[in-house]
Parts: structure tokens; sequence; C-alpha cells
């Protein structure tokens, strides 16, 4: 092979390759010692994480939920220990289970942190006795937030689970909910990267061949992940951070740590066979290779940044966790990586498993990238020939696909999360099935101002009056004093159902003539939905304006920024259809093993499409920026599209398949939001990669011709003065059918 000459390189180009090139061996000795320092300080971050914020810190509904828990400890139980009568007795009013039952909440009393302990033997009310008789409820207050109260829960448990004499005892309630899932989610986040990380690593030898080229992206995703944890350790000293975030942090560290390398090592394979020497290879890698993945990187943040316009924790940790994991990769792909790749030099294609494959097919010995590339050209080629065909079927199909989401409903977050063999989950679902009148089940009202009791006692009047009320309880004063009261309404249906979140509205509405507010299940809902309908419009302003943005400083094109941004919302239809159709109506729920509540929890879908908005630009900037190059190395708009596709067509395939492969192993959950969350995220993945970027993108600019690259004389100018390209100051590698065995990814 000819040896091509090494073009200087100057400006920036020349800074940055110097920077990451002249000491690659202190490079990775620092790259180390920060990782270690990012372990011992990420370190026990799973404990200090929160299983709740889904509700508004803001909202009405969460202030008077925490003067209830204040002043009304009684009335916002968090604690449910379900007493079961033992066989041989008459039931819970046997003079030995009420004994025993009266020493268990006399210890829950004495516990540090409960309050509010009451019982059905206490109290006598029905509602904490089941319709048979055999079980009665103990419930209680467990002070703090849900970091505080798990850990309480965790001190007590087992002094009160199990059996007690002529009892048995179990837990329930939302602080055993939180503490159970928190505990899941933790088991199953170990068992998702003991999944991936083997599968991964076996089929990035598939993809490259070379074990060592294989291991790289691994060791660019390990520092991603750890440094990550860092970060969220960091915060959780100033905020409240979600544990469901870790599991994004995995997903896409892992993720795109594989995709940004694959395309980097591939760059640089292609570099090195075209003749250039590591340090060169490296240098032509970063112009070309490593400005895309810099691009996809600000877009992906970009899109996971938007999540801090919501104000709900839970949201705002996916941004805080998938912005660092985003940037981190990135670096670590853009510095990391080029240091090892030059101390590597050609030994980046050793250990080349392939080879017993060829050998057995002696009579095929050009195999691999040169082969791929010209089945993805030919491909396009044929997309393009019936460019009107495919683009309307693709279209339609995937619309057909996203129907089913026409009908989501929306709820909240309960036990049902859980396996149905979790403990909690079955004391709630006893208790749904057995007690009357299931509690946490109405909408709450809290009166301020210390109204007289007339005022009160109308005021009460008022709201049994309401369609949809079947009964209104108190009003029950506050045992510090008469400033507060509390009533407590009970609607027909279910407790988040829609004659419940009507009801938040009008029992709002109601003229009270002293300050009220409204809380309970069906408020929060309601209020969560409000305050996300209100920063939707931000949030997606910020997505769609920034990925234009992004786009056209990369292209200088005016149109493929608003190509880019229709498909990739299109791309997420199957998605949203598939969320709807199997987790809220229940289909698959016996093979996915999962409890079907008939709704979907309010936050996930913004969660997905930004999660899933972001992986999907990243793979139509390496698409895009590939075809940039070739039509600028040839003015050829069809031509630059089949071969911009027959170059990345396969890897971005390969990396759909790995990130997919992550995202299903986190979608093996026990967790419903999260298996939710893997799946639909591995679905939109690889629709992505195989039906949008495959065919719908070659049709539509096929049909969009040379107007694909045009834009007015002001935008020109400003993209030839801020913008940037893929192919600038990088020769033209090789075309595919002439690409050396081992030179491709």
């Amino acid at each position: 092979m000819s040896e091509v000459k090494n073009p200087p390189s100057s400006g920036a180009d020349a800074g940055w390759t110097r920077f990451v090139t002249a000491r690659p061996r202190l490079t990775l000795l620092l790259a180390l010692l920060v990782t270690a320092l990012a372990v011992v300080a990420g370190g026990g971050v799973a404990d200090r994480l929160g299983s709740g914020g889904w509700e508004d810190p803001g909202a009405q509904s969460t202030y008077a939920a925490r003067a209830l828990e204040r002043e009304f400890p009684h009335s916002e139980p968090n604690l449910l220990l379900l007493v079961d009568a033992a066989a041989g007795t008459t039931g819970v009013d046997d003079p030995a289970v009420a004994a025993e039952a009266e020493r268990l909440a006399t210890a829950l009393a004495a516990e540090r942190g409960v309050v509010g302990v009451g019982s059905y033997w206490r109290a006598q009310m029905p509602a904490l006795r089941s319709e048979d008789g055999r079980q009665a409820l103990i419930v209680a207050r467990v002070q703090g937030d849900e970091k505080t109260a798990t850990a309480a829960l965790e001190r007590m448990a087992p002094r009160f689970e199990g059996e007690h004499g002529p009892v048995r005892v179990s837990l329930g309630g939302p602080a055993a909910v939180q503490r159970e899932v928190t505990r899941t989610i933790q088991e199953d986040l170990l068992r998702a990267e003991l999944i991936a990380l083997p599968v991964t690593l076996v089929l990035l030898v598939l993809v490259f061949g070379s074990a060592v080229a294989a291991l790289l992206p691994l060791g660019v995703g390990i520092v991603a992940i750890l440094g990550t944890n860092a970060v969220l350790r960091g915060l959780t000293e100033f905020t409240d951070v979600s544990v469901f975030a870790q599991n994004l942090t995995t997903a896409l560290g892992l993720g795109l740590a594989i995709d940004y390398a694959l395309f980097i090592v591939r760059r640089f394979r292609e570099e090195l066979a075209a003749g250039r020497d590591p340090v060169a290879a490296v240098g032509a890698t970063l112009r070309t290779a490593g400005r895309t993945v810099l691009f996809s990187a600000l877009t992906v943040a970009v899109s996971l940044s938007a999540m801090l316009f919501f104000p709900m924790y839970f949201l705002r940790s996916f941004a805080y966790a998938g912005v660092a994991v985003v940037l981190l990769a990135a670096a670590a792909a853009l510095i990391l990586l080029p240091a090892a790749l030059v101390l590597l030099g050609d030994r980046v294609n050793a250990l080349d498993l392939r080879r017993l494959w060829r050998r057995r097919r002696a009579e095929a010995p050009v195999t691999g990238p040169a082969e791929t590339g010209r089945v993805w050209g030919w491909a396009a080629a044929l997309v393009m020939r019936r460019a009107p065909v495919f683009a309307a079927a693709t279209t339609v199909g995937l619309l057909l696909l996203g129907l089913p989401f026409m009908g989501v409903e929306f709820g909240t977050v309960d036990d049902r999360q859980l396996p149905k063999d979790a403990p909690s989950h079955v004391v709630q679902e006893q208790i749904r099935d057995n007690f009357p009148g299931s509690p946490g089940g109405g909408i709450t009202v809290l009166a301020e101002g210390a109204p007289g009791p007339e005022r009160l006692a109308a005021y009460r009047d008022r709201l049994a009056a309401l369609p949809g009320v079947t009964r209104v309880d108190g009003p029950i004063g506050s045992a510090t004093g008469s400033e507060y009261a509390t009533f407590s309404v009970s609607v027909e249906g279910e407790a988040v159902g829609q004659t419940a979140r009507d009801l938040v509205d009008e029992v709002r509405a109601v003229d009270a003539g002293f300050k009220t507010s409204v809380t309970g299940q069906a408020a929060v809902l309601v209020d969560a939905q409000k305050a996300i309908a209100g920063a939707l419009p931000a949030a997606a302003a910020l997505v769609v304006l920034a990925t234009l943005l992004l786009v056209f400083l990369l292209t200088g094109s005016l149109l493929i920024p608003l190509q880019a941004v229709l498909l990739n919302a299109l791309s997420l239809t199957a998605m949203f259809g598939a969320v709807v159709w199997v987790f809220q109506e229940g289909n698959l729920s016996g093979l996915l093993s999962f409890t079907a509540t008939g709704d979907i929890e309010t936050t996930l879908p913004v969660l997905m499409f930004c999660i899933a908005f972001g992986l999907s630009m990243d793979y139509g900037v390496f698409l895009i920026s590939r075809i940039k190059e070739e039509y600028d190395r040839t003015g050829d708009h069809e031509s630059a599209v089949r071969t911009g596709l027959a170059r990345t067509g396969g890897l971005i395939t390969a990396a759909a398949v790995i990130l997919a492969v992550v995202m299903v192993a986190i979608g093996t959950s026990r967790v419903t939001n999260t298996k939710m969350l893997g799946l639909g995220i591995a679905l939109a993945v690889l629709m992505d990669a195989m039906v949008v970027r495959s065919l719908l993108v070659p049709a539509v600019m096929k049909l969009t011709g040379r107007a694909t690259w045009w834009a007015p004389a002001p935008l020109r100018r400003l993209h030839e003065r801020f913008g940037l390209s893929e192919g600038e100051s990088a020769p033209p590698a090789p075309e595919p059918d002439r690409i050396p065995v081992g030179a491709g990814a």
C-alpha cells in the first residue's frame, strides 16, 4: 500500500492533537488515578438515593401533605403492620391476638422517629379490620424524608416482621414499598451489569474482530459510569437524587461509550490502513470522527438537560446523571481513547479472533467491513430508486405503531411496581381486596386559620354535596392547637380515577371562607400533570432549537436540521405505542412478569422521550456527518447518501444492537417502571437504526435532492465562520470495497 502523506494540522486541531498525544502514558496514568478517586468518591451512592420524586415540590398537594404530616401524623400513615390471626384463634378480636397486637403497637411507638401509632384494637375503626375478621392493621408514621424513613425501616423491620405468638406480621404502606423498591433496583442493577458486560464484550469482538479493540469501548464506559457515580454522590449533598438514575448511568455509560469508541476506533483503523503513522492517524481521527462525537454528545446532553425544566426530582435526577455520563463518555473517548490508540498503533488490530472463521472460508479472503459496506450501499441505492414508496410506507407504518398512545391514561406509582410476590406488594394487595374502603383512597383537605365549628360544618356539607363524593369525615382538630382541621373525602371509583381527578379541582373551587389545601393521590397526580404541562413547552423548545442549531453548525444546511427533528420524533412512535399496548393495557404482562395498572406513571413519557430523542440524534449525527463529508468531497448528492450509509450503516446498526442489549438488561428489572424504561428505549433505538436511518433517511434525502444542502446566503456565511464538518482537513478514506480486512469496524 502506498504511503499517505501526513498533512500538517494547525490551530485548534493541532493543539488538541498535541494535547492528547504528547504524553499518552502520563494521560492514561492520570486517568487511572482519577478513576480510582471516583471509585472512592462514589462509594455508597446507592444508599443516599431516594425512591420517590414524582410530586411537584411547589404544588398545593405537597404543601398540604407536609402540613398534615406535621399536624396530623395519624391521618397520614406511611407504615402499615398487617396482623394475621393464627389458626386456632377466633380472629383479630381474640383476647390473645388483641394483647399481642397491643404489645406490638406499644413497641412500635417507642421506636425512634415513629409517631402517630394507631390500631384497630385501640380505635375500633372498621376500616382497619378485614371483612373476614382474620386480619387487622397497626398504622404509624415514620418521620423524615424517603431516605431517612427507609433507613429507619431497615433498622426496625427485623423486630416486627414474622411470627409473634398468636399473630403473623407483614409490613406494608408507602415506607415499606419505597424500601423494597430501592433494594430491588440495586439488586436488579447488579444483575443487569453482569448480563450486559459479557454480552457486550462478545458483540464488540464480533464487530471489531480484534479483542484488543473490543476492550477499548468497555474501558471508556467503565470510566464514564464510575465518574458519574461520583458526581451523583456529590449532588446528594445538595439535592435529592432518584435511585432510578443509576439505571440510566449504567445504560448510557456503556451505550454511548461504545458508540463513541466504535466510531473513533473505526476511523483510526481506516487512517492506519491508509498509511498514516499512529500520531497522524489520531490527529485525522480527531478532526473527523472526533468532531462528530463532540457534536453527538452535545445533542444528547441538551436533550437530557431539558428535564431540568421539570420540578420533580425524579426527572431532574435523570438530567443530572444523563448529562454527566454523556459528557464523561465523550471526554474519555476524546482524551483517553486517543492516548491509548497512540500507544497501541497497529496493535489495535491484535488478537483478531475472526481469523479462525476466515481460515475456514479461504475462498472468500476479503470479508467484514468491505462486504458489509457493499450490502449497505446496495440497500441505499434500492431505497432511493423507490424513494416515494419507502418514505410513504415507513411513515405510515411508524404512525400506525404509535396509535395506541392516543389512549394513554396517566397514573401514580404504587406497590404494583414491584413483583407480585414482593412482601409489601402482597400486603397492599390484601388490603385492597380484604379491607373496606382501602386506606389512602380519598381526597384529604387541610383547613387553616382557626375557623369555628359552624363554618367547618357548613364547608363539610358543601363538600358532601359535590357529585362523586360518597362520604366526608371530619373535621378533625389538630393535636397541637385549633389552627388546623382536616377532612377526608371519599370518592366513587379508583383512588386516581377520572372521577377523583375531576373532584380535586371541584373541591379546590369550593368557597370555604378560609384557607384550604387539597392533597391525596389524585391531587398529587393532578398537580404533577399541571407541572409537566407547564414546563413542557420550554423543554421541547430547548430540545428542538438546540438540535436545529447543532445540526446546522455540522452541515450548513437549512433542511437537514428540520429533517433530523421530524424523523427523530417519528422514530419514537413505536416506543410510545408499545408502552401503552404492553404496560398500560397489560398485553405480554405474563411473559414480562409485571402487574398492569391500567395507566402509565405521569413522568415516564417525558423521560423516555428525552432519552430516546437524544440517542436517535446520536445515530443521526453519525450518519449525516459522513454523508456531508462525502458530499463535500464529490459534490454528488446521491453518491454521498449511498456512500455515507455504506460506511456507517453497519456500524450504526452494531452500535444500536449493543445499546439495545444494555437496555434490555436494564429491562429485566423486577420494577415495572425500570422494565418499561429499558425495553422501551431498546425498541426505540432499534427502530431508529434499522428503520429510520436505513430506510426513511435515504428515501427522504433522495426526494429532497440537492436542495437538501441549500441554505440562504446569510446562513451560509454563518456556517463558514462558526460551523464544522467531519471531513475538514481529512483526505478521503478508502472505498468500502477496497478496505483491507481488519481496517474497519
